[in-house]
């Protein structure tokens, strides 16, 4: 039984994950009356874990990693070349997942990953960027003073969860300001996040109304039949891209867009699915391999290598 209140984020919680028997641990950090961070000590955070994960891959912290022989449909624009208004992107921060794979005791982004909850990550680094403006966490009210304990200048608003991923993503959007620039909407299993990636697909967004991070996929993908399981064809590996999160759009845009799929009764997996529903065109940002969602126990294992 998960506790209920403020309790229930900080409720000490050992066990295995998953039938493989990997042992995750749940256990909660102090109590977070002193947990607010200012802008500058957030800004080291983000440096010092840019520069992990840069060391770890042995490039340069300002280079993204790029598979050889590939052309990226959009690698982001310089602040000099950017109009984009500081303060004017309002984020919608998903928090509200049941995260079933991962067979822990609660929510997937409330397991304490390196002494602190995982959907923490994101949302700091979200409340430490310029361009935002705002923060509208999309979770169950039990979970509200875990957001409100971090103690951050921007204004925290809170929506509550829908019946599918498009519906938390419209009620998060319906508390987003009406004059933001743009609505940037991301998974906070995504603990990884890098912020210069994030402002590259703010800035794309701005450009061209809608942008999603991504990468290129590594792996050889097969189109296989439902019911048989065979293949029906290889699609062209350079073409295809694993698209991540934040995904960035102008609000008019998936305003339109909402009014679609709820009209039309659509299911869509994704935010910027919204917007392919318009025919309206959206820009791939490239992002960086490490932007993964946590899922299964050994997505933690290699997020907490890349924290440490």
């Amino acid at each position: 039984m998960v506790a209920t209140g403020a309790s229930k984020a900080a409720s000490a919680r050992v066990g295995t994950c998953s039938s493989r028997g990997i042992l995750c641990h749940y256990l909660p950090s102090a109590p977070r009356s002193s947990h607010a961070r200012s802008s500058r000590a957030s800004a080291a955070f983000a440096l010092k874990r840019t520069s992990t994960i840069a060391s770890r891959r042995g490039v340069s912290s300002a280079t993204p990693t790029r598979a050889p022989g590939v052309v990226f449909a959009a690698s982001g624009r310089s602040s000099e070349e950017s109009d984009l208004p500081l303060n004017s992107v309002s984020v919608v921060l998903l928090a509200g997942g049941v995260g079933k794979r991962m067979g822990a005791p609660l929510p997937k982004q409330y397991i304490q990953l390196g002494g602190k909850e995982i959907a923490l990550y994101s949302f700091e680094v979200f409340a430490g960027m310029d361009h935002v403006r705002e923060i509208v966490v999309v979770c169950e009210e039990d979970y509200d003073e875990l957001f409100k304990s971090v103690g951050i200048s921007k204004p925290l608003k809170f929506a509550r969860p829908g019946k599918e991923r498009q519906d938390s993503c419209y009620n998060g959007f319906s508390l987003a300001e009406q004059d933001a620039s743009l609505v940037a909407i991301h998974d906070s299993a995504r603990p990884l996040l890098r912020a210069e990636d994030a402002v590259k697909c703010f800035e794309d967004a701005h450009a061209y109304g809608a942008a999603v991070l991504g990468v290129p996929v590594k792996s050889t993908i097969k189109e296989v039949g439902k019911e048989d399981g065979l293949v029906i064809r290889t699609p062209d590996r350079a073409t295809l891209w694993e698209v991540q999160t934040p995904q960035v759009i102008k609000p008019d845009l998936l305003r339109r867009g909402f009014d679609k799929v709820k009209a039309e009764g659509l299911e869509v997996t994704d935010d910027v699915s919204i917007i392919e529903q318009l025919g309206e065109p959206v820009r791939i940002t490239t992002g960086d391999y490490y932007n993964i969602k946590l899922t299964t126990p050994e997505d933690l294992q290699l997020a907490e290598s890349v924290l440490t």
